[in-house]
């Protein structure tokens, strides 16, 4: 080993705590790691990566270490290039992208062809529809059950006779297994696995092919995985059979942290891996380095009302720092608007859109600071949601590529056979699959065998053109990288036909696909000599988390799409029983305790500011009802300085809210800190509490009073200009203009902040 790199090696040793060298420096037997959240185990791990290579104990290529999601797996061959100048980190990788590879290398072993196809949660959801409707099934609360058992059974890794008779109660399971077994048909047919099975099938070559398992453990000597307390039974078999020659298996993960036991994580796999490996060396990394003393009291007061985990308790040398505040506001529009407004205000104060994240229970809540943040030109993203590569017209150009690389996907060869319109309808598809189906073939097979098909000498004429376009760009495969691939299928397809229909909506698709032909060029930029299958495997395994860049933006998120990620200041929205926590948790005390840990997840994500909010009453699934606060801000009641009653406290004191000496309404909540604006009948707006007569107007959080020559300069008929809602004109100016409502062409009248909007008079 060079000089240079034992000095790379020492400088990365002594970065580290006393509570982090331990395990690093620990490297034979079975080690676990319970590594509290920003403690530092992104370079722990890397760090003992590091020292392994350092002591000569193996080289890069074999150890395996697992990650949840690509931006991770990327971070740690980042930080450990860095450190060792580069080298072969393939092995480096989300646990989904390692069982690829195993069944690329091995899956002939069992009878799966290479160049399989990976289908998303959509594509499935399509081929079972398909065969829900071949089966001839209509019972639309059967297809919805279905759905949910086939995911059900492959997550727990049971085939249809398994699932079928350990669920033999469940209504409709004799009906739900015939779909089962016929969608594991189809899947083979297309030479297509889906999300479970890439797991299913490696463990089982792995249980029945001693040879590959005896080959891979022989090859991993030491194997590491992250975010431990996220996998489920499948994934913690395999990762034990990989490590079954040396039982050199290093686990780090977090308990207080377990949230995904809705898709089967088992966080019993980390409350009892001493019991799988009674040798296990346990360590603890409590000391956080991401937020604010103040944060971390939060934190751990939330997290302590959880019976099931091993107890550990966050702690930080940094400074106090802001308290957390809390606010309630009358409904969501007005809870979005104060979270706008303390944006604008920070960003006005220096700091930048992207110190910011907005996180949420479900996504549905969106809806609200959307639409606010609109107003008031607030950039912002969706993550947890609708993602851009599950746009049709994303979907569209991927199943191209997917039917390119393996011609057995009808599936996908069905979706594109008609993008652009090509005059192959329904009865000629139908056709195709009758044929393909009798002599054993893939859709495409029938497109080039059509002289066979029973179908008009016109559509033949078609169908030959169809295939000679796949039959080309197959070849084109064989000689182009991913960028010119891309480039070639819209240009020779002509695919930007099929959305340019010169609406909005049109101008939006033709606008994603230039996107996604710029975010490929990136990927070839980074990835020269990548293959057609490597890059279909990185896209289709991609998570949220993964789709977050440098952008300066407000990230509007669910709480599970931000896992792993932090922020400067964040936003915990919608603080109402039956969203946070849910409603399907009340009835289970595991279910709690996995809510809990989410609230825990949220609000450990901050480093500086927190302001927890919720509405005492929400529209949602299409009606409006009347509220109550999360039981997790009645816990954190001592925290946040809530008392039982609604208490305001304002910069001339504390005011109550209903029915108080003031008589107000307090759209402000229990008590929480920062400056109280108020207006009288009159309209005329202070720092102060006005006489009884007047009416409390809102709390903003810390803002000043607003600049009212700034906000005078909008009259009645003045015409103006907004980025997103185009030309309008005001027609009303309220508040002692601080409020002006505008009808924009087209868009209706908006109520906005005179002092926020981004309006331009238009002389």
């Amino acid at each position: 080993m060079s000089v240079c790199y034992n000095k790379y090696m020492d400088e990365l040793l002594d970065k580290l705590n006393t509570e982090q060298i331990k395990p690093v420096t620990d490297t034979e037997g079975a080690v676990l790691v319970l590594a509290g959240a920003g403690s530092g185990k992104t370079r722990v791990l890397t760090s003992r990566i590091a020292y392994i290579l350092r002591e000569g104990k193996a080289t890069l290529s074999q150890i395996l270490a697992i990650t949840f999601t690509n931006k991770a797996a990327n971070e740690m061959k980042e930080r450990l290039s860095g450190v060792i100048g580069g080298g072969d980190g393939k092995w480096i990788c989300t646990i989904h992208s390692m069982c690829v590879k195993i069944l690329r290398e091995f899956g002939d072993r069992c009878g799966i062809k290479s160049n399989f196809s990976i289908y998303t949660e959509v594509e499935r959801n399509n081929v079972i529809k398909k065969t829900f409707k071949e089966l001839d099934f209509s019972d639309d609360s059967l297809l919805k059950s279905a759905k949910y058992h086939i995911g059900n059974a492959k997550m727990l890794g049971l085939d249809p006779d398994q699932y079928g008779r350990k669920f033999r109660y469940e209504r409709g399971m004799d009906d739900i297994v015939v779909i089962y077994e016929k969608y594991n048909k189809h899947l083979k047919a297309n030479n297509a696995l889906d999300f479970d099975d890439l797991l299913i099938e490696t463990l089982r070559l792995l249980r029945h092919d001693g040879e590959v398992r005896d080959y891979l453990s022989d090859k991993f000597r030491y194997v590491l995985v992250d975010e431990f307390q996220d996998t489920n039974a499948v994934q913690y078999n395999i990762i034990k059979l990989l490590s079954s020659k040396h039982n050199n298996i290093f686990v780090v993960g977090d308990d207080d942290q377990s949230i995904y036991g809705w898709r089967g994580a088992e966080i019993d796999n980390i409350l009892k891996f001493d019991e799988d490996f009674p040798q296990a060396k346990i360590y603890k990394l409590e000391r956080n380095y991401r937020s604010t003393k103040s944060i971390l009291r939060l934190a751990n007061a939330i997290i302590k009302n959880n019976v099931g985990r091993r107890g550990k308790e966050l702690w930080t040398e940094a400074e106090e720092g802001a308290k957390p505040e809390y606010y309630q506001a009358e409904e969501e529009s007005v809870e979005a608007l104060y979270t706008a407004r303390t944006i604008a205000e920070g960003v006005r104060g220096g700091r930048s859109y992207s110190d910011y994240a907005v996180l949420m229970r479900i996504n549905a809540l969106t809806r609200a600071y959307e639409q606010e943040f609109t107003k008031y030109g607030i950039p912002y993203k969706v993550f947890g949601g609708f993602r851009f590569y599950e746009r049709k017209e994303i979907k569209d150009i991927l199943a191209y590529l997917r039917l390119i690389s393996n011609p057995f996907d009808s599936e996908a060869a069905e979706r594109i056979i008609n993008v652009p319109r090509r005059g192959i309808g329904g009865k000629t598809i139908e056709a195709m699959y009758a044929y393909a189906g009798e002599n054993g073939l893939s859709l495409y097979d029938a497109a080039i065998d059509c002289e066979s098909l029973p179908v008009s000498a016109a559509t033949k004429g078609k169908l030959k053109d169809f295939a000679a376009l796949i039959k080309g760009f197959i070849l084109d495969a064989l000689q182009s990288n991913v960028a010119e691939l891309v480039r070639e299928i819209i240009n020779l397809a002509d695919l930007r036909s099929a959305y340019d229909d010169g609406t909005d909506d049109g101008d939006g698709k033709l606008a994603n696909l230039d996107e996604f032909i710029a975010s490929v060029d990136d990927y070839v930029r980074l990835n020269p000599e990548a293959t057609l299958d490597e890059y279909l495997n990185q896209i289709t395994l991609s998570s949220d988390s993964d789709d977050m860049d440098d952008g300066n933006y407000v990230a509007l998120a669910t709480i599970h799409a931000v896992k792993g990620l932090e922020f400067p200041v964040v936003f915990i929205g919608g603080l109402e029983d039956g969203i946070m926590p849910s409603s399907r948790s009340e009835a289970d005390g595991r279910d709690l305790e996995e809510e809990r840990r989410l609230m825990y997840v949220a609000i450990t994500r901050a480093k500086e500011r927190l302001y927890l909010t919720r509405s005492k009453s929400r529209y949602l699934y299409g009606h409006r009802d009347i509220t109550k606060p999360s039981r997790f801000i009645l816990e954190l009641a001592s925290e946040l300085g809530v008392s039982g009653q609604s208490t305001y406290r304002g910069t001339g004191g504390e005011y109550g809210g209903y029915g108080s000496r003031f008589g107000r309404t307090a759209y402000g909540g229990e008590r929480t800190t920062g400056r109280a604006l108020y207006s009288d009948d009159s309209g005329y707006e202070s720092d102060e509490p006005p006489k009884p007569a007047g009416t409390f107007k809102a709390f903003w959080g810390g803002q000043k009073k607003p600049d009212t020559a700034q906000n005078a300069k909008y009259t009645v008929g003045m015409k103006v200009r907004h980025p997103k809602f185009g030309l309008g004109m005001v027609i009303a100016v309220k508040n002692g203009g601080s409020t002006v409502n505008v009808a924009f062409d087209g868009q209706g009248i908006k109520e906005l902040s005179a002092s926020l909007a981004p309006l331009e008079i238009v002389k």
